[in-house]
């Protein structure tokens, strides 16, 4: 390997990020920046490709001093993913507004995640028939048999427990152990663990109004200096975004996405249709889904190249706001919606791995009964995926399971699964966000002047 080659490289990286600091400095919007890197970075990785080949070591090299920017913004905001959902819901419950109608706010923001999710898998099952896709049309090699081999043994760890047990796990024994992200169900369980102390505030209240005051400014005390540490982080979202689009692009394998071009520009399409099912809805209820779209852009583009719906929740909960949604519904729809319904890792990729594998065990995809059994098993499955980077690998192995599919054949897609998964991380973050301002605007409580003002988008200094 030329080391002047791997200096030059990171010389260039060097370069573009000085150039989006100047942007910074001249006041450039948030917005702007954010695209201008998501540009650069895709052009970066593009000419890296095209210089070097594919799969050139230098390109890997390059790649893993690029990984100290992307890779560190992603570490940053996990850092602070479980204090700000633990803090936002407890929160949520000091705030008077919000807790005079707590149970409607939970129940709406859940049953939209849940309904939304389900209406995800019928999209997902529409559109590997429509496709006609079948696993029996997928070849695989040596990496495919060795993730299928990989998702049969995380399937052995959870073999045999039933939907009760399943529904157990969510339930925080430890929240201790929670809080370090242990288990695929942590944040679910955080959340949990955060209303139970918030439901013991307004029983406090009731009987100590002195104590819970107190305890209420603690806890504002708090949420103050994580948000604050959350703004430190989000000036660092271009830079981030610049660095990991270069190296997801620079180390894509373009001849195995070619060959299963057509799941992949299926996967697309159906999560374009979920993303235009979003904007319907928001224009059903009498907002403006382009006021939504530029507004929800930045959270949506870095949700994109990072694939992590845990790390988008700073941004996703700051959109809301600036949406109109009053805090607390913002925080409870960001937190819940990074465990419960993800309409696209929970919802579209395990109905359309169901409908291709089922033909391979004799199983007719097109019949009612067998559509209705995968899009409740994929609603009631949704509950606890994990908000990062392999949770809608945990979906499918539950959903599949539940069906009596082998697990193994969804490991052929494995050469497709970052450019996938991209797409299906930024339809979740936009499902929360979804749920949380339609339950505004059910409950009356959103901000419409906000919502239209386009003065009031996210911006890194906020």
């Amino acid at each position: 390997m030329n080391t002047g080659l791997l200096v030059l490289n990171i010389a260039i990286m060097l370069l573009l990020i000085g150039g989006l600091f100047y942007m910074q400095r001249k006041h450039i919007s948030f917005s702007k920046r954010v695209f201008t890197a998501l540009a650069l970075g895709i052009l970066f990785g593009f000419a890296l490709q095209l210089i070097y080949g594919p799969g050139a070591e230098i390109i890997a090299k390059s790649a893993d001093w690029f990984n100290l920017v992307g890779g560190g913004y992603v570490k940053f905001l996990q850092m602070i993913v479980m204090p700000l959902v633990f803090i936002s819901i407890l929160g949520a419950f000091t705030k008077l507004k919000l807790t005079n109608n707590i149970g409607k706010i939970s129940v709406l923001i859940l049953g939209l995640l849940v309904g939304t999710t389900a209406v995800a898998a019928a999209v997902g099952i529409a559109t590997a028939v429509g496709f006609d896709l079948e696993a029996v049309q997928i070849s695989g090699g040596d990496a495919e048999t060795a993730r299928g081999e990989q998702l049969e043994e995380t399937y052995q760890g959870i073999e045999g427990r039933t939907f009760p047990q399943q529904m157990l796990d969510l339930l925080p024994a430890n929240p201790f152990l929670d809080f370090t992200g242990a288990r695929p169900t942590s944040t679910i369980s955080v959340v949990i663990f955060a209303a139970f102390l918030g439901i013991a505030y307004l029983g406090v209240r009731r009987k100590s109004p002195e104590q819970a005051e107190l305890f209420a400014k603690i806890v504002d005390a708090f949420y103050a200096i994580i948000m604050r540490v959350v703004t430190l982080i989000l000036r660092l979202t271009p830079y981030g975004v610049l660095a990991i689009m270069t190296k997801t692009v620079a180390m894509s394998d373009f001849d195995s996405i070619l060959n299963l071009g057509k799941f992949v520009i299926a996967s697309y399409v159906a999560l374009a249709i979920m993303f235009l099912i979003h904007l319907l809805l928001l224009t059903l209820s009498g907002l403006n889904p382009i006021t939504y779209m530029k507004k929800a852009f930045p959270v949506l583009t870095f949700a994109f190249t990072s694939r992590t719906s845990a790390g988008a929740l700073p941004l996703n909960i700051k959109t809301q706001k600036s949406l109109g949604v009053p805090e607390g519904i913002a925080n409870f729809a960001g937190s819940f919606g990074l465990s419960i319904g993800q309409n696209g890792c929970a919802g579209i990729y395990p109905a359309m791995l169901a409908v291709m594998i089922a033909p391979t065990v004799g199983i007719n995809p097109l019949s009612p009964e067998f559509i209705f059994t995968v899009i409740l098993i994929v609603a009631i499955s949704s509950f606890g995926v994990a908000g990062v980077g392999g949770g809608a690998t945990f979906a499918a192995i539950l959903v599949l399971s539940a069906l009596d599919l082998p697990i193994a054949l969804a490991g052929l897609l494995i050469s497709v699964e970052p450019l996938i998964d991209m797409g299906r991380t930024a339809v979740n973050v936009s499902g929360s966000m979804t749920s949380g301002i339609l339950t505004s605007r059910i409950t009356g409580e959103i901000d419409g002047n906000l919502y239209s003002d386009m003065n009031e988008k996210i911006e890194a200094e906020a």
